[in-house]
């Protein structure tokens, strides 16, 4: 029989794991990057300090996986260590990440900014604020009769 403190440092373990992948993709993007993501998730910046510190025994809600994947920019093979490691942790849990609510891409002209950097933060604003208004109608959709 296995000792439920062994159990629960495994468990801790595993979820430090992928959480210490998030950490490490979140240190390479840039400033402002956590702050995008307490934004789309419509939670505090301390909520994804808990869920991107590997110390922390908070677990990464399954159903914020495609948001965090989509802000964070993970590349093919980030997504799946991080799916991996994800799966490991929670085994039980069904991993539907990508398969939230079903999106679509449009296409806008904006200016040019002259500048990659200033180009990039243009187009994170844009998408950000997509985000919001389509989190804005969802809630309000939820709560009419």
């Amino acid at each position: 029989m296995t000792s439920r403190p062994a159990d629960k440092a495994t468990k801790t373990d595993a979820v430090g794991a992928y959480k210490q992948i998030l950490a490490d993709l979140l240190d390479r993007r840039p400033s402002g990057t956590r702050q995008r993501l307490a934004i789309a998730l419509n939670k505090n910046r301390s909520f994804v300090s808990q869920i991107t510190n590997p110390v922390y025994p908070v677990p990464v809600p399954v159903q914020h996986l495609s948001v965090i994947f989509e802000v964070c920019h993970f590349s093919p093979a980030e997504r799946q260590a991080f799916l991996d490691a994800y799966h490991a942790a929670h085994p039980r849990r069904l991993v539907t990440a990508g398969h939230g609510p079903a999106t679509r891409r449009i296409t806008i002209n904006v200016p040019d900014l002259g500048d990659a950097k200033r180009n990039r933060a243009l187009e994170d604003l844009m998408e950000e604020m997509a985000r919001r208004i389509a989190h804005i109608i969802r809630a309000s959709e939820r709560r009419e009769p």
